[in-house]
């Protein structure tokens, strides 16, 4: 087994990108059992250009990132939530507060916001008044806020996004077509116009290979899971166009999730493939495929 399948490594696109296209691809910290300065500086070593991981919320915390991202040069983006409050006006304050300060701080200027945004219970007015939240906030600060297509969120379903897509047109994304695999049963083939338009929001991509029966394939280099990464690079390659052609930077999280999001063995939890290891493949295919 090649650890870069050649089809997927070599590059799409011929013609040059518009002046300021940058491919970024950050690291998840989702189930790394060491320090902050050893995720950082293993991050690095793998040749990662950033991280991806929650706002901390203490000052010690906040203190530990800021020292090991200068010490490793490497940029970040910041998660933000309402936490698990299912009470809204309690989710929306504790969101709201979340996003106002990690767009606030002046240690590091993030390359975006990343919301896991709302409740898929919540009506969609009121998923609607946390959009706007975050909109307001992204235009006075100059700072990126997506909301990611992810399970139990608003943006849960491609059909629910669809009307917020068409609602708010200041509304961007995070793509973790992961998850659509999976509540829709299906590689979306029946909803190509309204993932076409997910695309056309989409400002940042989760890099993980979902398939209709779960959101994580056991590990994307085996021929079994063939269609379906290419599937999944069919969309960021879409994605990549449409940054390419209007010269944005385009952000990518490689984030293949532990136990139990990776498949275990059973009796003894063991996990079927290495978490690391997979992210740093699929760091390569996306470096190799849109890094030129």
């Amino acid at each position: 087994m090649t650890n870069i399948p050649d089809a997927a490594a070599q590059p799409v696109f011929t013609t040059p990108a518009a002046a300021g296209f940058k491919l970024v691809v950050l690291q998840t910290d989702w189930g790394f059992p060491g320090t902050r300065n050893e995720y950082c500086r293993r991050t690095k070593e793998a040749g990662y250009d950033g991280i991806e991981l929650w706002w901390p919320t203490t000052k010690e915390a906040q203190d530990e990132l800021f020292a090991a991202l200068k010490k490793y040069d490497l940029q970040v983006g910041f998660l933000c939530s309402g936490g698990g409050s299912s009470d809204f006006t309690k989710h929306a304050t504790a969101f709201e507060a979340a996003v106002t300060a990690a767009t606030g701080q002046q240690r590091q200027r993030p390359l975006y916001i990343n919301c896991h945004s709302g409740k898929d219970f919540f009506t969609f007015e009121q998923n609607s008044q946390l959009i706007d939240m975050t909109v307001r906030i992204s235009k006075a600060t100059g700072i990126p806020v997506y909301h990611e297509t992810h399970r139990s969120r608003m943006m849960f379903a491609a059909h629910i996004a669809r009307k917020f897509i068409e609602a708010k047109p200041d509304l961007r994304l995070t793509l973790d077509i992961s998850h659509w695999c999976n509540v829709h049963e299906s590689l979306l083939q029946d909803q190509a116009e309204t993932v076409a338009k997910a695309l056309e929001r989409t400002g940042h991509i989760h890099a993980r290979i979902g398939h209709p029966e779960g959101p994580q394939v056991n590990d994307p280099r085996a021929p079994e899971w063939e269609n379906t990464v290419k599937a999944h690079f069919a969309w960021w390659d879409e994605v990549a166009r449409i940054k390419r052609a209007k010269g944005e930077v385009m952000t990518v999280l490689t984030e293949f999730g532990p136990a139990d999001y990776m498949p275990t063995l059973p009796y003894t939890r063991q996990p079927v493939a290495n978490q690391w290891d997979i992210n740093v493949h699929m760091k390569n295919l996306l470096k190799a495929r849109y890094g030129g």
